[in-house]
C-alpha cells in the first residue's frame, strides 16, 4: 500500500511541471485574447468600464486603456514563464476583481456585456449572461491559483534562472 502511493507521488512531482507548463500558457492565451481583443479600440474599453458603474469618472479612461496593456503583459510573461507566480498572484487579484464586479452589476440589476474579451456596454436584460461570465472567470482563477501554488514548469525563464 505505501509503495504504491510512493509510485503516485512520484507520478505527481514528475507530471506537475508539464500540467503548470499547460495551464501557464493556458492562461496566456486567455489574457493575450481579452487583451488583445480591447487593445485596438480602448475607447470602447472605457465604455465597458464605464457600464460598471463602479469607478468613478476620473478613473474610467486610465483603466479602459490600460487594463488590456496590463493583460497582454501578463500574457507575455506567462508565454515566456518570467515570474511566473508573480502574475500568478496578480491574475488571481484581477480576476477576483473582475468577479466581483460582474457580482456587484449583477446584484444592482445593471443589465450589460461584461466586456471582458472586446466590447461591452449596456445590452438589454436578458442579454446578460453574468453566471457564465461569474463561473468563467472561476476557472481562469483556478488556474492562476494553481500557477500560485505550483509556479515552476517547462520552458520558463523561471526554471532556466532556476528560480
Amino acid at each position: 500500500m505505501a509503495g504504491s502511493e510512493q509510485v503516485a507521488w512520484r507520478r505527481f512531482a514528475v507530471a506537475t511541471p508539464w500540467i503548470s507548463t499547460v495551464v501557464r500558457l493556458g492562461l496566456a492565451v486567455v489574457w493575450a485574447w481579452a487583451g488583445l481583443a480591447k487593445i485596438s479600440d480602448p475607447a470602447v474599453a472605457a465604455q465597458a468600464v464605464r457600464a460598471y458603474r463602479i469607478l468613478p469618472e476620473a478613473l474610467v479612461k486610465p483603466v479602459g486603456y490600460g487594463l488590456p496593456f496590463l493583460e497582454v503583459a501578463l500574457a507575455v510573461l506567462l508565454v515566456i514563464g518570467l515570474g511566473v507566480r508573480i502574475v500568478a498572484v496578480i491574475s488571481a487579484i484581477l480576476l477576483l476583481t473582475f468577479i466581483a464586479a460582474i457580482a456587484s452589476t449583477w446584484a444592482r440589476g445593471i443589465a450589460i456585456d461584461c466586456g471582458c474579451f472586446g466590447g461591452g456596454g449596456a445590452v438589454a436584460a436578458s442579454q446578460t449572461q453574468y453566471l457564465q461570465e461569474i463561473l468563467r472567470d472561476i476557472g481562469f482563477l483556478l488556474l492562476a491559483l494553481w500557477l500560485v501554488v505550483k509556479p515552476r514548469s517547462k520552458a520558463s525563464v523561471d526554471a532556466w534562472l532556476a528560480v
